[in-house]
């Protein structure tokens, strides 16, 4: 999964090689099309060019993932991987390696570069009521950035096109691509993100929210809020981040008063264990009865018509047999009819490893289980080998490990979920000074950071003194306390609790270097595609 800890954890730069040849990149002929008055009648012809721009993002879920974690330290090559991916993985990669070509991210580009051109003269000829407009032009205009910021933490100084590139003309002007060190890439897109009047995903009356083959579309949209949160993280504006973050964190928190109210994207417990998601045991301390069937695992495995779906993800889009393009990581992470060519990391499992669980009587005082079990729940042995397992889920029966259908290789492409929130979050809080808050939200919860003597928590539980984004209400009374309390992040219990994890321990005397290190060691483990 990939390494996002800003600053300390930059990923290398694949190097000269990877723009050696920046010129052939743009090197497309205009192809055979239907002209665009005959595209762009109407907002249905405007939804079919966004579903058409996330059809072709879908096909580049591969290369996502291994730019993203097997550069990383999180995967590493079989004996039936190629030249490229061993190059990848080591660091070593040549001019000719195809996935260190960026043309796939560039040619996506300018097809949204083309749509936005597009949507503005549909605007202009009143085809697209307002509304329509604003919410299809931000989302293609934020699925750009997204693009171009996996683009700037890969290769560094990219070229920046905002062009449709219509013409042979275009293709042969450099200067309509100047090339931008990835610093000053940041500063446009959060200028030309910013400036966008919609940011919010697309409301529920709109023509794009609708289900699809058994498929809610809400969850398959970029999140603009995140995106411009991370753009701002990674450019040091870090109370700018966590005020998006917070936002997104908070989707849930409007209307009735229930458990999506008080839980969703807040790590926070519910009484359903296929929503809360939680490590838990049926037999408390007891290894061997780690439930599997419900809580953590099962986020990985839910229909996306699901409650649990829904308060767990923030971006997720499925790969079905029913429609294109093929999954990808049946091919890339299965030994059982696919390729099988990258693997669980030592790094990785090492990690899992060498946690250590909370005691079942905490009374005793004695430690509990010593590894993060979620490590038995992301990876498992097949026939001999490891496997990744968060891809196959719904391609490989967890009780069985057979294919539930082998001609049916269906998956999720898991972009975005609540703990990398809460994780983001956490590292812009730290960077301003919000230590405690930051330990809180990777440990044991607000509440956690800042607990009462008393059943009286009205001036514990919260950071209610600061200023937003972190000034969070966390107050929970019990049944008995007085005054009674229910706050709105209440059942937020932490990222390390919901894995039954004990706490890290902080010396006071470092708490910016240690915290971070944390932060980097826990994303390395736990989120390596975030």
């Amino acid at each position: 999964m990939k390494r996002f800890f800003i600053k300390y954890c930059l990923l290398v730069v694949l190097g000269a090689t990877a723009f050696s040849s920046c010129k052939k990149t743009f090197d497309l002929l205009p192809q055979a099309q239907l002209d665009a008055s005959q595209m762009y009648r109407n907002v249905y012809d405007a939804d079919a060019a966004i579903v058409g721009l996330y059809g072709k993002f879908t096909s580049l879920a591969e290369r996502y993932i291994v730019l993203n974690e097997l550069r990383g330290d999180m995967l590493e090559y079989t004996d039936n991987a190629d030249e490229y991916l061993r190059q990848i993985s080591t660091h070593s990669v040549t001019a000719e390696n195809p996935y260190a070509n960026p043309r796939p991210f560039y040619e996506l580009i300018v097809n949204c570069n083309d749509v936005l051109k597009n949507f503005n003269s549909m605007h202009d000829a009143k085809k697209m009521k307002e509304a329509e407009f604003q919410e299809r032009y931000s989302d293609v205009l934020f699925l750009r950035s997204f693009l171009y910021l996996q683009l700037g933490i890969h290769y560094g100084s990219v070229p920046y096109v905002t062009d449709a590139l219509a013409t042979l003309d275009d293709v042969n002007n450099e200067s309509k691509f100047p090339k931008l060190s990835f610093n000053v890439l940041l500063d446009s897109l959060i200028n030309v993100s910013e400036r966008a009047t919609y940011k919010d995903e697309y409301a529920s009356s709109s023509t794009l929210a609708v289900t699809v083959d058994g498929y809610p579309t809400q969850k398959w949209f970029v999140n603009k809020k995140v995106v411009l949160a991370d753009l701002n993280l990674w450019k040091g504006n870090y109370v700018q981040a966590a005020s998006y973050y917070r936002q997104v964190m908070e989707t849930g928190t409007v209307g009735t008063l229930n458990g999506s109210y008080y839980s969703m994207y807040k790590v926070g417990w519910d009484s359903n264990g296929d929503i809360d998601h939680y490590i838990t045991y049926s037999r408390a301390g007891d290894a061997s009865t780690l439930v599997t069937n419900s809580q953590w695992r099962i986020m990985f495995e839910l229909p996306t018509t699901t409650e649990g779906f829904r308060r767990e993800w923030v971006w997720a889009i499925p790969f079905d047999n029913k429609f294109k393009p093929e999954n990808p990581f049946v091919k890339l992470f299965s030994n059982i009819g696919g390729s099988y060519l990258v693997k669980p990391s030592k790094n990785a499992t090492d990690m899992w490893d060498n946690e250590q669980q909370k005691s079942a009587s905490a009374a005793t005082g004695t430690p509990g289980i010593p590894y993060d079990a979620r490590g038995q729940l992301s990876w498992k042995n097949i026939n001999g080998q490891p496997v990744v397992m968060k891809f196959l889920y719904n391609y490989i029966n967890n009780n069985t490990n057979l294919p539930i259908n082998v001609l049916q290789k269906d998956s999720k492409w898991f972009l975005f979920r609540q703990t990398q929130l809460h994780m983001r979050f956490a590292e812009a809080a730290n960077r301003v000074g919000r230590y405690r808050l930051a330990w809180g939200l990777l440990n044991s919860g607000i509440a956690g950071a800042y607990p009462a003597p008393t059943s009286d928590v009205t001036l514990y539980h919260n950071t209610l003194n600061d200023s937003y984004p972190f000034n969070f209400d966390a107050r929970n009374s019990g049944s008995a306390g007085v005054p009674y309390y229910r706050s709105d992040w209440y059942r937020n219990i932490g990222i390390r609790s919901r894995a039954n994890l004990v706490d890290q321990a902080v010396p006071a005397t470092d708490s910016l270097n240690q915290i971070g290190n944390t932060l980097a060691r826990f994303i390395t483990c736990c989120f390596k595609k975030k």
